[in-house]
């Protein structure tokens, strides 16, 4: 499983910082590849519980939400929305002999939003002053506090962290987690964007944070289907979405904070 982990990251973290880099279009691919893989499971998650999320809406609406946060100018969120509601509830009204059509497409508006809208905010982040440093920062400090978690909750983990959610968790994990996290987030943050001590400190604690909630939140969603993964697109990481949870919750988060800290200096 590990060397399996180690492979898997040597292929996607290189791709990944490329994309950092290049910005732009190749960026926006990225994410959009990404975010549609992910949201691929999500819905097919979805039907194992018997519902039955339209494909074809849900990735178009995804898709719809990355664009706009790609080309902000162009609008595409308002005409997204209208298209949307109009376009899927007309569908799941008139669908006979489907049981939980209106349950349906409000996951996929969830969906939409959890993954699609989320996902945006890589670009939102790469397009702020120094954006490259920033999604660098968040990128890299979130890998390693994963890290962190993984080999200190499997060295000395005991004590449960929420255990009716992610029964594997632990609170030295976590520990592990925020550690890392922040220590990556000090020498990252005063090297690329001359932040002090109590900033770094407070960016860490507020990445490992969003990580932490963001792998527990997919972890609700894997728990109500009855599935351990995702998918099994990654080896060693189970699926696209298994491998950006954290993530959707971190970009957002670094955003809206360095928006802050930036404001505030």
């Amino acid at each position: 499983m590990l060397v399996k982990r180690v492979l898997s990251a040597v292929i996607l973290i290189p791709v990944a910082l490329a994309a950092v880099y290049f910005g732009g279009i190749p960026l926006a691919i990225v994410t959009l590849i990404a975010a549609l893989l992910a949201g691929y499971e999500y819905l097919d998650m979805m039907r194992r519980i018997d519902l039955h999320p339209s494909r074809l809406f849900g990735l178009a609406f995804i898709a719809a939400l990355v664009a706009d946060a790609a080309w902000p100018e162009q609008g595409i969120l308002p005409i997204a929305l209208v298209v949307f509601v109009i376009a899927t509830l007309t569908h799941a009204v008139t669908r006979r002999n489907m049981p939980g059509s209106l349950q349906s497409w409000a996951l996929v508006l969830a969906g939409g939003l959890y993954i699609g809208y989320m996902a945006g905010f890589v670009l939102r982040l790469r397009a702020l002053e120094n954006g490259i440093a920033w999604l660098a920062l968040a990128l890299v400090s979130t890998w390693v506090s994963d890290t962190g978690a993984y080999f200190v909750g499997c060295s000395i983990g005991k004590r449960p962290f929420f255990p009716h959610i992610s029964p594997k968790k632990t609170l030295e994990g976590f520990g592990g987690a925020m550690v890392t996290g922040i220590a990556v987030v000090l020498v990252m943050g005063w090297l690329l964007l001359g932040l002090n001590v109590l900033q770094g400190v407070l960016l860490g604690v507020v990445l490992v944070l969003a990580a932490t909630f963001g792998d527990l939140a997919e972890s609700v969603i894997k728990r109500q289907v009855g599935i351990k993964d995702s998918g099994n697109l990654i080896p060693g990481h189970g699926g696209a979405l298994d491998r950006i949870d954290s993530l959707l919750f971190v970009i957002p988060a670094v955003y809206y904070t360095a928006t802050v800290l930036v404001n505030l200096s």
